[in-house]
């Protein structure tokens, strides 16, 4: 046998960093990546430059990019919706026969079909992170062509086939969907900064509340206005500031919705925050507010609790341990129970319920522990990877 090396890992994702149109699971599929590389992996991601429907990264498109040592990038130009790009097509078998595990970050995308489609013709064991899309919720659009389309995809994978979930709720609601798949379970991971400046005092000034992320109805924030009412109606005083970015409907929704409650002093849509503007906005609030009707994870409340945020969070997102780690609550999403919260919160310890969530994730979801957990799953489809002769080992 020969000598041993690092395991090929492909990743294909319809988005990858610096994109930031489609929230959480775009930066985890960088991180994960970036830790891969750290501890030894050889990654390379086939992607596109999309950034939302109306925009794409600017980026090089011609060529194979070095991102960090151990991980290069292929972004191939997107021709429509959100991923539709012959050029990764092109691309795509040269980069499956260069791995020996492919890692596939889509459901409903044009990349999903011709990835289970060439790992199994070709034989590569595949890890599927499905980013909490095989979840349900009351509102989920088009059931039945989803039900449709992942038999399909059951029908097409290959015969070595992990189904990558984050959580413990996730699992239950996504294996399934794919029964013949093995499942792991693996937290997403959460850059928590090593140092943080002092939040500046509240002094008895209004209750400073924040939410961040993607706006889109399964996210709740129509509900969290509405418990803003309440709260105003109740007489607390307080600050909402809303942000993230959504599609035109979704937002003026929102807009329309606080200007219907009389909001206009409370509430405040900031759209995106991004590096220094997003921690600016995390020291300067006193509770952070997740109000989803369903997460998988939920990487903006891991985010929150990293800068010593306490949390609300509704039941839909899988943080139970809120409560068992005293860094946050965990209750219905329904604007009474929220406007209750909240009003319970102002009395409790919020920066010693701060200074617990950092360590809990500190501890729980680093990204080194997370990739060493996907690189066990790694070793387990493709086991000990040895040197390849030269023609099997060309570069994509």
């Amino acid at each position: 046998m020969g000598r041993r090396r690092a395991i090929r890992v492909a990743h294909i994702t319809p988005s990858f960093h610096p994109a930031r149109a489609y929230g959480g699971p775009t930066e985890s599929a960088y991180q994960l990546s970036v830790a891969l590389a750290r501890r030894g992996c050889d990654v390379r991601v086939l992607t596109t430059d999309a950034d939302g429907l109306d925009r794409v990264l600017d980026v090089e498109t011609t060529r194979e990019i070095e991102l960090v040592p151990g991980l290069r990038a292929r972004y191939c130009p997107r021709r429509l919706v959100h991923a539709v790009s012959p050029a990764l097509l092109r691309h795509l078998t040269p980069t499956l026969r260069w791995s020996d595990v492919v890692h596939l970050n889509a459901v409903y995308n044009f990349t999903t079909f011709p990835t289970l489609i060439g790992s199994a013709a070709l034989d590569r064991p595949l890890v599927w992170s499905t980013r909490g899309a095989l979840q349900r919720w009351s509102a989920t659009s088009r059931p039945l062509a989803k039900g449709i389309w992942e038999r399909a995809c059951r029908a097409v994978a290959p015969r070595r086939l992990v189904l990558h979930v984050t959580s413990a709720e996730e699992r239950a609601e996504s294996a399934a969907r794919v029964p013949e798949a093995k499942v792991a379970v693996i937290p997403n991971g959460v850059v928590v900064p090593p140092d943080l400046l002092p939040r500046p005092a509240r002094e008895g000034g209004p209750l400073r509340l924040l939410s961040l992320g993607r706006l889109h109805p399964i996210k709740g924030l129509d509900n969290l206005v509405r418990a803003a009412a309440e709260l105003k109606k109740s007489g607390v005083a307080f600050t909402l500031t809303i942000a993230g970015r959504g599609d035109a409907e979704t937002t003026r929704a929102l807009t329309d919705l606080v200007t219907t409650l009389s909001l206009g002093a409370e509430v405040k849509l900031v759209g995106e925050a991004h590096g220094d503007d997003k921690t600016r906005l995390f020291l300067g609030s006193d509770l952070f507010i997740a109000p989803s009707h369903r997460e998988n994870f939920g990487i903006a409340i891991a985010e929150a609790l990293a800068h010593g945020l306490p949390v609300i969070a509704g039941r839909g997102a899988p943080w139970s341990g809120l409560v068992e780690h005293d860094a946050g609550l965990w209750v219905d999403n329904d604007p009474k129970t929220l406007a209750l919260a909240i009003t319970r919160a102002r009395a409790l310890p919020l920066a010693e319920m701060g200074a617990r969530g950092r360590a809990w994730v500190k501890e729980a979801f680093s990204w080194e522990r997370v990739a060493a957990e996907m690189n066990a799953v790694y070793e387990g489809l493709c086991g000990p990877v040895h040197a390849r002769s030269p023609e099997r080992g060309v570069r994509p």
